[in-house]
């Protein structure tokens, strides 16, 4: 039988016979070659195909671009928001084979999407299938440069919200959903997760990380790895991991942000490197399928009494060559965080190429250098003609081409691509976000909720606990929705005169900016809360206590409001009815807080970006959380 294609030949699909396995005539030659032939392992096949592959061919494996689906679930042969050529151009002409899917609407368009991106893999020289990632896609953030909110698929917290958790368990319960439902669309590799120490309050990106402890962040990193990749060697039911970032994002000077010019330096004045390292060779002992170095460039970094060169981590041959492939010993893939060659110019905005250290750098010798570093993979460039004039100048050696790859290849093979790209659309709708998936993600929601305090203090000293919330209580709310304080049978009214409590949800403070691409997405700056926001709240609670909810994508100083609101808790990503589930008791909260929580803008602008913990100038410490069972 043969897979139905338009305008080229398809691959033949050959049935078991008594002397031969069933298998796809990639190459159309009617002949069962090596590389075609299940029965032999991973690292055979790869290397026979190696052998027969063009220049051209090998090139295009190692570039990782941005991918966009259209719209009925058929490639997109024209540019779209991001991706900026026809998708046959890229797989055919440029002869790419990964791609970082962005938006994807539901199931039968994203499963048929993919089936349809691998029939036209099919028509290149040997057939080789596509490996599709995604950044992650099962939580509330929605930023194009980092992350996606979960749409039709399962919902669960942020990681920091796992973090909270501190269950080994249900991270890999995680991990499982989200692995098959990524496997049910054709999503092959996660570009996650993030092992980076969120020790920098002004970061970012801490939603992403597991919080500041380097031995948790380990721990939940390999229960990750387990529920995604299956098996440390991968296997036809895996999804491949991109562990990130080597050797650790954390510590950004001023917690700015390495996408961005002015987020370029990572510091370390705590002497606090190791701390950073830590959680990446217990994910390369659980067998990650790749490691994804950083934007940042360490300033005043030594390894070992030797300095470390003062250039982004992409570019560092002291850190992917020395420390990651040599002294820790990982042979996987390498792939570079995004845009370290080319300026990216999207519309009247531009983002100029994360080349820190290396600005001077043309592309040509951008690239170089970042071959000469150790990796394998440039993310989000498909300038495949840079790197074909590198080889045929001399600079760069096609042997250099070849061990890169075969890396590549080897993760296909494992994968089981070669043997079965395609997916099952009507198994794709019944998985994707079924009921038992998101009744898992709700309830993690509702149980990573962090009861950071209970009885009114300051002013209000004398009010006990309010939480759990009583049946019928008379509530005005802010950033709650009517029909979900209904559905947890609570009475909304709309004045804080009438109520029993006020509910407030908010999220943490930041500044907004829209100078660079991408820059709106990014939640920087101040963690104080403006001054408006208190006083609002001391005039809801001079009529009825305030129950305060933050959500904590970075931890924000809460000082002032403490003395104001009887109960404040710290979610991750919780929906409304997840949250007042947990106040309600009928999902018991059981988070403790990821990170310290600082007592002031001022102690956070002293603390040393590289160190976890605030230690005296922490307002609530890394662990804090309340049960609501030892105060009703």
């Amino acid at each position: 039988m043969t897979a139905t294609t338009v305008g080229g030949a398809p691959a033949t699909a050959h049935p078991a016979t008594a002397d031969t396995p069933a298998w796809r005539d990639l190459n159309g030659n009617g002949v069962m070659d090596p590389y075609e032939d299940p029965r032999l392992s991973p690292e055979e096949r790869t290397e026979d195909l190696l052998g027969r592959l063009s220049l051209e061919e090998k090139v295009g494996l190692m570039f990782h671009t941005v991918i966009e689906a259209g719209e009925d679930g058929d490639v997109l042969e024209e540019p779209g928001k991001i991706s900026k050529s026809p998708t046959s151009d890229v797989v055919l002409g440029k002869h790419l084979t990964h791609f970082n899917v962005h938006a994807l609407r539901d199931a039968r368009q994203a499963a048929s999407w993919s089936n349809a991106l691998q029939r036209l893999a099919e028509r290149s020289p040997h057939g080789i299938p596509v490996t599709v990632s995604t950044d992650p896609r099962h939580a509330f953030i929605e930023n194009a440069g980092v992350s996606f909110a979960a749409g039709s698929f399962s919902q669960w917290p942020e990681p920091l919200g796992l973090a909270a958790l501190r269950d080994v368990d249900a991270v890999r319960r995680f991990a499982d959903i989200a692995r098959q439902e990524y496997r049910a669309v054709g999503i092959r590799a996660a570009l996650h997760p993030t092992l980076d120490l969120a020790t920098e309050p002004r970061w970012a990106r801490q939603a992403g990380t597991f919080g500041q402890n380097p031995g948790l962040a380990g721990d939940l990193g390999v229960a990750y790895l387990e529920g995604f990749q299956v098996s440390a060697g991968l296997g036809a039911d895996s999804v491949s991991c991109v562990t990130k970032h080597f050797p650790g994002g954390g510590p950004q000077k001023d917690g700015e942000d390495a996408h961005f010019p002015y987020g370029r330096e990572q510091v370390y004045g705590g002497g606090r490197f190791e701390d950073h390292l830590a959680p990446f060779p217990r994910a390369i002992e659980a067998g990650t399928a790749a490691i994804m170095p950083y934007y940042g460039m360490p300033v005043g970094l030594e390894i070992d009494g030797e300095a470390v060169e003062e250039v982004g981590f992409g570019y560092n041959r002291r850190i992917v060559t020395d420390l990651l492939r040599e002294q820790l010993g990982f042979d996987g893939v390498v792939l570079t965080d995004w845009e370290l060659v080319n300026d990216n110019h999207v519309g009247d905005q531009v983002l100029p190429a994360r080349a820190w250290g290396v600005e001077h750098l043309d592309p040509a010798g951008r690239m170089e250098l970042i071959l000469h570093a150790g990796a394998d993979q440039f993310g989000g460039e498909e300038c495949v003609d840079l790197l074909l004039d590198l080889v045929r100048s001399g600079r760069v050696t096609e042997a250099r081409i070849d061990e890169s790859a075969r890396r590549l290849l080897l993760v296909k093979f494992r994968l089981g691509l070669f043997d079965d790209p395609f997916v099952d659309e009507a198994a794709a709708m019944a998985t994707l976000g079924k009921d038992e998936f998101r009744r898992a993600g709700y309830e993690a929601q509702a149980r990573s909720v962090t009861v950071l305090q209970n009885e009114a203090v300051g002013d209000g000293a004398g009010v006990g606990p309010v939480l759990p919330l009583r049946p019928g209580a008379r509530v005005y709310a802010e950033g709650v929705g009517a029909e979900q304080l209904s559905a947890a049978g609570l009475v909304s009214v709309a004045t804080p005169e009438e109520a029993d409590l006020a509910l407030v949800r908010t999220s943490a403070p930041f500044e907004p900016r829209d100078d660079l691409f991408l820059e709106a997405w990014f939640r920087q700056g101040s963690l104080d809360f403006p001054p408006g926001f208190v006083t609002r709240m001391q005039r809801i609670a001079a009529q009825c206590p305030v129950v305060l909810d933050v959500s904590l994508d970075r931890p924000a100083v809460l000082t002032p409001l403490v003395p104001v609101c009887t109960a404040v808790t710290a979610t991750y990503g919780s929906s409304d009815a997840a949250w007042l589930d947990a106040l309600t008791g009928a999902i018991p909260p059981v988070g403790r807080l990821p990170f310290d929580v600082p007592s002031s803008m001022e102690a956070v602008r002293r603390h040393p970006e590289d160190v976890p913990g605030f230690g005296e100038d922490a307002l609530f410490p890394c662990g804090h959380g309340l049960a609501l069972s030892h105060v009703d």
